[in-house]
């Protein structure tokens, strides 16, 4: 029995994303989703800081009332939160069943990750954003990705026919999920491999590149995109490439499916402190591991008019996408994935803030409008 009252045989594919179970399980998907290790520096961790000045923060919360950082950490399932400052973690908090040695998964931060690793194939001359996806994977002609150029493709314009429909159990998501061996086999509908169903999706009538439709399965063909211009694992050249040389002191992970297929839509496991260091990376320009030409892009952000037509305009008004970073519309940076994971970087302070969290849902926009707020407030202390 764990401290939370439940016991690991209570736990299969059908239920690990549900709370009360993702207290525990989103810090060890290894053991239910196969998965890929990502090499780090192995460089052994400080421990960990207080909270200090940031403790009497005050976060308005969904029912309105105003609690301090750490009752509303808690209260809104959070697992931790980290603070960087300058290049430096100066504050951090995680709730009593988080092990913050443990890599969290961060879901769809982790398209944030394929987009850089984009960025350093291109200055390698390995890939090019005009490139149509089907000169690095053949297989997707006839597919929505036919006709489709890489940068469609890393800021979700492209024209699919698709939804994204988190607690699907029996439609097109729930295949998807099943696919990435999220969920669990059903013997009426053999599951093809992720490849495999990715190259079968249709297009939708609309043109590519006229409107952002946030749509994982595009991230996950980002992945082999990269693999394919690459030459290597995705793991193998996230760690080579990105991991290692910026100095990440724990392992990471991403699950992959059975053809060994990754999940960089939304499969990687990090610890907050590295998740930090990453976004710390993105803060100074790319510190010469990302080409700093890249970086820079991200931070001027994607076509606004695109975005203000596009289903997750309301999340940051004013703000954009690029190569599945948010430019968020007020001079800062955000990654963000459901159940509430969230990097954000702002360079006027010289701050990265990083919150993992096992929400109840997998989507709560006022939640996320409230952690946006609490983002923006301890950027500003």
């Amino acid at each position: 029995m764990s401290a939370s009252g439940f016991k690991r045989s209570d736990i299969n594919l059908t239920n690990w994303r549900e709370r009360p179970y993702s207290t525990w399980t989103f810090q060890s998907v290894a053991e239910f989703v196969p998965s890929a290790q990502i090499r780090s520096a192995r460089l052994e961790e400080a421990a960990t800081l207080p909270l200090g000045k940031f403790a009497d923060v005050k976060v308005t919360n969904v029912d309105g009332t105003e609690l301090a950082l750490h009752d509303f950490l808690s209260d809104s399932n959070s697992d931790s939160l980290v603070i960087m400052r300058g290049g430096e973690v100066i504050a951090e908090w995680h709730a009593p069943h988080t092990d913050p040695l443990r890599p969290h998964i961060v879901f769809s931060i982790s398209k944030s990750f394929t987009g850089l690793l984009a960025g350093i194939l291109e200055a390698e001359g390995k890939l090019s954003f005009d490139d149509l996806v089907t000169k690095y994977i053949p297989d997707a002609a006839g597919s929505a990705y036919d006709d489709l150029t890489v940068h469609d493709l890393f800021n979700m314009t492209v024209a699919i026919d698709f939804e994204e429909i988190y607690l699907d159990k029996n439609g097109d998501f729930d295949r998807y999920r099943r696919a990435m061996l999220w969920n669990p086999e059903r013997a009426d509908d053999p599951t093809p491999t992720l490849r495999q169903l990715m190259c079968s999706l249709p297009r939708a009538s609309h043109p590519h590149g006229t409107k952002h439709a946030y749509r994982s399965p595009n991230a996950d063909m980002a992945g082999l995109v990269v693999e394919a211009a690459s030459g290597q694992r995705y793991a193998e050249f996230l760690s080579n490439a990105l991991w290692q040389p910026m100095g990440a002191h724990t392992d990471a992970f991403i699950t992959v499916d059975r053809a060994g297929n990754p999940r960089s839509s939304g499969g990687i496991s990090v610890t907050a402190r590295d998740l930090a260091r990453l976004g710390d990376l993105v803060r100074e320009g790319g510190k010469g591991i990302v080409p700093a030409a890249f970086v820079e892009k991200l931070w001027a952000g994607g076509d606004r008019k695109v975005w203000s037509q596009g289903d997750q305009r309301l999340l940051y008004p004013g703000g954009s996408y690029h190569a599945y970073w948010y430019e968020t519309g007020t001079g800062a940076l955000a990654g963000m994935g459901i159940f509430g994971q969230c990097v954000w970087i702002d360079r006027t302070s010289e701050t990265v803030i990083v919150r993992q969290s096992s929400e109840t849902t997998p989507i709560d926009d006022k939640l996320d409008q409230c952690v946006i707020a609490m983002m923006k407030t301890i950027s500003a202390t």
